[in-house]
């Protein structure tokens, strides 16, 4: 049963996987990470990215300015704009590598321990990618909640909230750790069902090893 459900599995990974890794370039891109309301012109909803802030009116009309400088960004949009940048790249490779490495494919196919190690290493290249995108999703999130409660800002003043690309981004993190989760499940269950058969053939070897020896003269 391990063996045939091995395939489906792997393709789970491989689909969920993907799936995160198209929300987390989503994610770098849109300029939804934070979202100002207006009290005074409620027609209004600024938001702001990694890379340009936008302002939303009722008409459904958008324009956007990308930021001048990349030095005068708040340090969590800075990092964040690399961790994301190599939470791509990461996920990219991992996709690559577990592609080549799953049972379905025919390249390849004698080389089975090969084919294991590059399902071994998109997996952890899928977790690297998943923590790497709820890393600055979550730092943004968290100087977001400090801005929001800050005691020394003045009431009159708007206050930024989460805006809809960090949910996008933390969707895209869990993708990534369980679809990097399930790849590495069906390395596990291969593992253990090959030990079994072993075992079952020595077990088989010996028994058959005894009786040769109990019907001799």
């Amino acid at each position: 049963m391990a063996l045939v459900y091995q395939p489906v599995m792997q393709l789970s990974g491989i689909l969920v996987s993907l799936l995160g890794w198209v929300l987390s370039c989503l994610t770098t891109y849109l300029p939804q990470w934070k979202n100002l309301n207006l009290e005074l012109n409620e027609l209004e909803i600024w938001t702001m990215g990694l890379w340009q802030a936008c302002v939303v009116q009722e008409e459904g009309g958008m324009q956007c300015k990308d930021f001048d400088s990349f030095l005068a960004l708040p340090p969590e949009l800075r990092i964040s704009r690399i961790l994301m940048f190599f939470s791509n790249g990461s996920g990219l490779l991992g996709l690559l590598l577990s592609g080549f490495g799953l049972d379905c494919l025919k390249i390849g196919e004698r080389q089975q321990e090969q084919k294991k190690r590059l399902l071994l290493f998109g997996g952890m290249l899928f977790w690297i990618s998943g923590i790497t995108t709820i890393v600055p999703v979550s730092w943004v999130a968290h100087s977001t909640v400090q801005e929001f409660w800050d005691e020394n800002i003045p009431d009159i003043v708007p206050r930024w909230d989460f805006g809809e690309a960090l949910f996008v981004g933390w969707l895209a993190g869990f993708c990534l750790i369980l679809g990097g989760s399930l790849l590495k499940c069906t390395i596990c269950s291969t593992e253990v069902h090959l030990s079994s058969v072993h075992y079952a053939v020595a077990e088989q070897q010996d028994q058959c090893q005894c009786l040769e020896t109990e019907t001799r003269p």
